[in-house]
């Protein structure tokens, strides 16, 4: 039987950040309300912007307190240097001591012994103000090598003059490090609860903003749009939910009612067809439904699959639906009559279990890639199911892939917190694809940056951005042509499961969350002329 889903129960279990426990999954089935994150893990967002808490990005180690250290208060009465008042001496004692003098004349002996004692007084104070003295300049010292060690880690930084013009970056160059707190304003874009930060190596291309936000009971483990971009379907617990992506409202809840009514069944994958007349979900019972969204109907159900249904893709002509499932297989199926025409089983492996945990057709449909947690990425041709090729060079388990929109070129996500791109159909990648330096192999860039497991990629239409989210609860854009990022962007409290981008109509993408929110976010070019 196939292991149950849960947190670090298996290779698919605990990627939520509530849960640390065990091998990296595609997500725990608990609602967040039963696991409370932790401060460390939740930022708070109605107290003060969400990058202000250290929960986002490592920053900037703050900078020691400038201006004169506050001297402590002497003795017992809170003499302080240059009072009138010495240490341990009652006020009382002072004031009639002032009242004799004024009324009478001292004698000469007595005012030597007091000049005496005033001189050891300021003696005693100038010799504590010197051990402060010393005691605070050892401190700045310390301080200073601390700056000195922290500049010499930190080669990359560049120097700066204006913190405010010149935004620091740590080590590793990455945007998730960047201090936003010396971020420019024009580099910046906040919202109530989300933010987003723009890479100040890279020119400034795009603007993003928060169009809606869609509140569920359940994690939502999978987003994705229609082909003409007019809805959004979300996978959560035992439903899946269609709404409309300009208005964000509910148009269809799909529930297969004849499921027993206990328990857990989360739907790992959704797809539309290419005509958005049907829906196709995959879930943890190893079955796929074939959705008549009118009617709000199971049309079909594939059954064939020994565990669960981890991914799901339709043929550009409508014809074909490709799954994914912890079995070790992907398979492909015929929408007329629900039949398996191939199943693609991986036997090259090392793991006893390599899962596959993502599939995508070609444009052309002639071809289907399949990521696994073996760290490979196989292509098969998909009328004959032979195996093409194989790509090489994650470190982790690879949990998303997705086409460019040429056909030529492969994004991947993994779980070693980076993406990769491939080409593909070279004579370097057939049989073996090996990550090579740039330009000489199969990979062509790896994208690095995030902080924790990446776990779904995409593209946009255009070609011109990918876009990755992640377990650092973060979304990134990235330039294909030069790796760099465009910037980042901080929206959810937990755990970034799905991204998925509108082929069609307004520049949309959606984000599905750990934090039982979809949301979906509108991304243009800051010169587009309207």
């Amino acid at each position: 039987p196939p292991p149950n889903i849960g947190p670090g129960s298996n290779y698919f279990g605990g990627i939520m950040n509530a849960h640390n426990q065990g091998p990296p999954g595609l997500v725990a089935p608990q609602i967040p309300e039963q696991s409370p994150i932790q401060p460390s893990q939740s930022p708070h967002y109605a107290s003060q912007p969400a990058y202000l808490n250290g929960q986002y990005g490592r920053g900037i180690p703050t900078p020691p307190t400038s201006g004169h250290p506050q001297r402590p208060e002497w003795g017992n009465y809170g003499y302080r240097p240059g009072s009138s008042v010495p240490p341990n001496v009652p006020p009382e004692s002072i004031n009639s001591k002032r009242k004799s003098n004024s009324s009478s004349s001292s004698a000469p002996q007595q005012q030597q012994q007091q000049q005496q004692q005033q001189q050891q007084q300021q003696q005693q104070i100038q010799q504590q103000l010197k051990h402060q003295q010393q005691l605070i300049q050892k401190q700045q010292q310390q301080q200073l090598q601390q700056q000195q060690q922290l500049q010499q880690v930190n080669l990359s930084r560049p120097p700066s003059v204006n913190k405010i013009s010149s935004p620091s970056m740590s080590a590793s160059g990455h945007l998730a490090d960047i201090d936003p707190e010396n971020v420019p304003a024009n580099m910046k874009v906040e919202g109530q609860d989300w933010f987003a930060l723009f890479n100040p190596k890279a020119p400034r291309q795009l603007k993003v903003d928060l169009m809606h936000t869609m509140e569920h009971k359940s994690v939502v483990c999978c987003v994705k749009f229609s082909a003409d971009g007019r809805f959004l379907a979300a996978g959560c617990n035992r439903a899946t939910f269609i709404y409309d992506a300009v208005t964000s409202q509910r148009v269809a809840i799909l529930q297969d009612e004849s499921i027993k009514a206990e328990g857990d069944l989360y739907i790992r994958s959704v797809c539309f067809s290419p005509d958005s007349n049907y829906l196709a979900t995959g879930a943890e019972d190893m079955k796929i439904r074939v959705w008549d969204i009118t009617n709000k109907r199971i049309r079909s159900v594939l059954s064939g699959h020994e565990q669960d249904i981890y991914s799901l893709d339709f043929s550009r002509d409508g014809r074909l639906i490709a799954s994914g499932s912890g079995d070790c297989t992907a398979r492909i199926w015929s929408v007329a009559d629900g039949k398996c025409l191939q199943v693609l089983r991986i036997t090259d492996h090392d793991q006893k279990d390599p899962g596959v945990t993502s599939v995508a057709f070609s444009p052309d449909g002639r071809i289907i890639a399949a990521s696994s947690l073996d760290k490979m990425i196989r292509i098969w041709d998909t009328q004959t199911g032979v195996l093409l090729e194989k790509l090489e060079g994650h470190k982790d388990s690879v949990y998303s892939v997705a086409f460019m929109p040429d056909g030529k070129m492969l994004v991947s996500g993994s779980l070693d917190k980076t993406l990769k791109l491939w080409q593909l159909g070279t004579s370097e990648g057939r049989g073996l694809g090996v990550d090579r330096d740039r330009g000489k192999g199969p990979c062509k860039v790896t994208f690095s940056g995030h902080k924790d497991f990446v776990l779904s990629v995409g593209c946009t239409p255009d070609g011109r951005w990918v876009v990755s989210g992640s377990k650092d609860r973060g979304v990134q854009f990235w330039d294909p042509r030069t790796g760099q990022t465009q910037f980042m962007l901080q929206g959810h409290k937990n755990s970034v499961i799905s991204v998925a981008i509108s082929p069609a109509g307004k520049p949309l993408f959606a984000t599905g969350s750990g934090d039982n929110r979809a949301r979906i976010w509108s991304y243009d070019s800051i010169n587009k002329a309207y």
